[in-house]
C-alpha cells in the first residue's frame, strides 16, 4: 500500500525517526538523572502531505486501525494513533499553528520489544508536521513536546529520554543526556571488534499499566521523604537509606543513585576507547534492575545469564521493564554462540524463540525525501 493508493496523491515528503537502545541509565530519566541512549537504524517512517480541511488522517502499514480527527484532545483517540494525534495536540498546546495532514506510517522496529517504537512514531510525526508547516523548534524543545504527547495525551508517564534519543542522537555515538537540564553531549561508541546484540525476549510489555507508574510514584515519595527535589540529588546513599523506613523505597533509591554513577563510569570508558570494559557495568545494571527496582522478567534474566555464559562481556535488560529486550555486548567472534546459547535456553523452557538484532549507533530523526 503506497501513499498514493491510500490518499490519491503523492506525499509532500517522507521522514524517519529511529528507535533507541539505552546503553545504560534505566529509570533515571524521570528522577532528573543521567541516561546514555543511542539511536538504531530501525525506526518509524512517515509519508505526509498537508491538507486544507483541517483533518488529521492516520493510516499504518502495520495496523488496520485508522483515525481521522480535526481537533484531537486527550481521550479522543485510542491505540497506536493516539501517539501521533497527541503530537498534533501537543504542538498546538505549545502555540504552534498546525493544520490538517494525511499521514501513512511504516515501521521496521518491533513493537513491544522495549526499543521505543512509540517515541519513534511521535518524533517522526513531529518532524514531519514541523517541516510541512514551516515550524522551527529546537530539537530539545521538540523532544519535550513529543514527551507531553505521551504523558498527557496517551497517559504514559515516561521521562524525556526516548524522545531525546530519537531526535538528538548522531551516528557512531551515544547521547549523554542530563534529564534535568536537558543538556547533552555525544560520547563515541566505537564497536570495532564488538557486537551489541539486542535480544527481543518476545515477552511483550504494556507500560501504560500500573507497574511503571508505581515505580515512578515510589521514587517521588522517596525524594519527598529525603527532602530533595529528585533522587538524582542524593549525595550520601548510606545516609539516605538509613532515613527511609520502607524497604521498597530503600531499594528503589539504591537503584537510581547507583545507576547514575554507572552512567558516568560508562561515559568515561567510552571516551577512553575502552568500550569492551563497559560489559561489567551492564551486568551490574541488570542485577540492580532485577533486585532493587524489580522490573525484570524471567526471559530477560535467562537471556542475561546465558549471554554472559556464552562469552558476552556483559548484558542487561533495557526499557521500562516487565517485558521487552535485553542487550548483550559481546566480542563479534562470540556473537553466534550467544545467539545459539540463548535460543537453546529458551527452547528448553518451552518459551517462544527470541529474536536478535545487531544494534548500530545511528543518526536521529530526519527528512528522507
Amino acid at each position: 500500500m503506497s501513499f498514493r493508493e491510500t490518499y490519491g496523491r503523492e506525499p509532500d515528503g517522507v521522514w524517519h525517526a529511529p528507535g533507541r537502545v539505552n546503553l545504560i541509565g534505566e529509570h533515571t530519566d524521570y528522577n532528573d538523572g543521567l541516561v546514555l541512549p543511542f539511536a538504531l537504524r530501525q525506526g518509524v517512517t512517515v509519508a505526509a502531505a498537508r491538507r486544507d480541511d483541517g483533518v488529521f488522517a492516520l493510516r499504518s502499514l502495520q495496523s488496520p486501525a485508522t483515525a481521522e480527527v480535526s481537533d484531537p484532545v486527550p481521550g479522543s483517540v485510542d491505540g497506536w494513533a493516539a501517539y501521533a494525534a497527541g503530537v498534533v495536540w501537543s504542538l498546538r498546546e505549545a502555540g504552534h499553528q498546525v493544520g490538517g495532514a494525511s499521514l501513512l506510517v511504516d515501521a521496521d522496529l518491533p513493537q513491544g520489544a522495549g526499543l521505543s517504537s512509540s517515541a519513534a512514531l511521535e518524533c517522526a510525526v513531529a518532524v514531519a508536521l514541523c517541516d510541512l508547516y514551516g515550524i522551527e523548534v529546537p530539537r530539545p524543545e521538540l523532544a519535550r513536546i513529543a514527551q507531553r504527547a505521551e504523558n498527557d495525551f496517551v497517559g504514559m508517564p515516561c521521562g524525556i529520554m526516548d524522545q531525546s534519543a530519537s531526535l538528538l542522537c548522531t551516528e557512531g555515538h551515544a547521547l549523554m543526556l542530563d534529564c534535568r537540564s536537558g543538556l547533552s553531549t555525544q560520547a563515541p561508541l566505537d564497536l570495532t571488534g564488538l557486537t551489541l546484540l539486542v535480544i527481543d525476549t518476545r515477552a511483550e510489555h504494556e507500560l501504560v499499566d500500573g507497574g511503571y507508574a508505581d515505580r515512578r510514584a515510589a521514587c517521588e515519595k522517596a525524594a519527598e521523604l529525603l527532602g530533595v527535589p529528585a533522587l538524582r540529588d542524593v549525595t550520601d546513599l548510606g545516609e539516605a537509606l538509613s532515613r527511609l523506613g520502607d524497604p521498597v523505597l530503600r531499594r528503589r533509591t539504591q537503584h537510581v543513585v547507583t545507576e547514575n554513577h554507572r552512567v558516568e563510569a560508562t561515559v568515561g570508558l567510552l571516551r577512553a576507547g575502552a568500550v569492551g570494559e563497559v560489559g561489567a557495568l551492564l551486568t551490574a545494571s541488570h542485577l540492580s534492575l532485577r533486585d532493587q527496582f524489580e522490573v525484570s522478567w524471567p526471559e530477560a534474566d535467562v537471556a542475561v545469564e546465558e549471554s554472559v555464559r556464552a562469552g558476552a562481556r556483559g548484558a542487561r535488560m533495557v526499557g521500562g521493564g516487565f517485558g521487552g529486550s535485553v542487550i548483550a555486548l559481546t566480542p563479534t567472534a562470540n556473537a553466534d554462540r550467544v545467539r545459539e546459547t540463548v535460543t537453546e535456553a529458551y527452547t528448553r523452557r518451552g518459551w517462544t524463540k527470541p529474536r536478535f538484532l545487531e544494534a548500530t549507533p545511528s543518526a536521529g530523526a530526519r527528512r528522507l525525501h
